[in-house]
């Protein structure tokens, strides 16, 4: 009996994996509109992105970018004395009651002309591909979508944690998508002018620590359409400590319970279960229970190595394959960490994060100090 619902669990996230794979758009259809405008929010000491703002002059689509910085961002500023015509600086301040991020964000909303009708949010630490802009407002310009997202790959760099963490996330990152229970990403989101008013966006993120998560539920609880794309699985690169990287993992979650109590449960006990399953198939399952879970591991990591064939450009994709090594070494392992970094979340809603210590309840800030003040 074991056997057989063991057989079973290792068959489903098998299915879930090839689901993806099988949904993947093979057209990739884009559109330009105009009126698009990019929010990107960064910290004083971001180094000017030279990457990051190649790839955005690379886009397919055009927009206006919007810099949203504290007022003390040196490279920012240099940056939009240099491309005035399609950089422009917001000087937000320094937070006092909400996530600087959102501070930033927010002051970059009360900066949008009459004429920006979509707006586009991105993280200042990825490696997006050309078609980022032109995929993300597809869904918007067809009236397919009222919020689209990608979501985050990350790039890890070689050694035993930092794929670790990848090999956590490209499971969570291929995991099947449906509309209805999409959850975007800050990374990578868009939306169009109408539906940030329709939710009164700048009410919704005062206050707030997480940008995403506080947009997400408003548009649950709006019933708006929210759309993944699932060619947009954004490169990220990832490297740190051993303990800077758990605290990324721990960070995520514990901005996961401190908005949703109940979406942290529902992904603690699936993770739990599959823990379970393994820790029964490791020490009592038998030889024949530990080859069904092994081959279904490298099974699932065949499969992702083709999805990154496909949503990454070669180099990236070769970087974030070493986080496949795990499901095909250990797959065991990455379970049992991401349930550890789960209910370590739930020890604390205190959250570390670009300097600060938030102390956040229900979503919104309670209080905030900087780190080492």
């Amino acid at each position: 009996m074991m056997l057989a619902l063991w057989l079973l669990l290792q068959a489903l996230t098998l299915l879930g994996v090839v689901n993806y794979l099988r949904h993947l758009p093979a057209d990739r259809q884009e559109e330009a509109p105009a009126g698009a405008v990019m929010i990107l929010s960064v910290r004083d000491d971001w180094d000017g992105g030279a990457e990051l703002i190649a790839r955005l002059k690379a886009q397919s689509a055009g927009f206006r970018l919007l810099l949203a910085t504290s007022g003390a961002c040196a490279a920012a500023e240099s940056l939009g004395a240099r491309e005035r015509d399609w950089v422009e600086i917001v000087r937000a301040g320094i937070a006092t009651d909400e996530g600087q991020k959102v501070h930033k964000i927010r002051a970059a909303l009360r900066a949008l002309r009459p004429d920006d009708r979509y707006l586009l949010f991105i993280d200042a630490d990825i490696e997006p591909p050309a078609r980022l802009v032109g995929r993300l407002l597809f869904p918007l310009a067809r009236g397919k979508a009222d919020i689209v997202t990608g979501y985050r790959l990350l790039l890890p760099a070689p050694g035993w944690m930092s794929t670790l963490v990848g090999a956590v996330e490209l499971q969570l990152a291929t995991m099947p998508r449906a509309a209805s229970s999409t959850m975007p990403w800050g990374g990578a989101m868009a939306m169009t002018r109408a539906v940030a008013d329709q939710l009164d966006l700048d009410a919704v993120l005062a206050g707030r620590l997480s940008d995403d998560m506080a947009i997400g539920l408003a548009g649950w609880r709006a019933k708006l359409r929210l759309r993944p794309v699932r060619d947009l699985l954004i490169a990220n690169p990832l490297d740190g400590t051993v303990p800077s990287l758990w605290a990324f993992g721990v960070r995520q979650y514990r901005h996961v319970l401190t908005n949703s109590p109940g979406m942290w449960l529902a992904a603690t006990v699936g993770v739990m279960l599959q823990s379970a399953a393994w820790v029964w198939a490791l020490g009592w399952g038998g030889w024949p229970a530990i080859a069904i879970g092994y081959g279904a591991a490298w099974g699932r990591a065949a499969l992702r190595s083709r999805i990154l064939d496909k949503v990454l450009e070669p180099q990236q994709a070769c970087c974030a394959r070493r986080s496949l090594l795990w499901d095909m070494a250990a797959p065991f392992v990455p379970l049992w960490a991401h349930l550890m970094v789960q209910v370590q979340a739930a020890l604390s809603h205190r959250i570390r994060w670009g300097g600060w210590d938030y102390w956040v309840k229900r979503g919104r800030v309670l209080r905030m100090e900087r780190v080492g003040a």
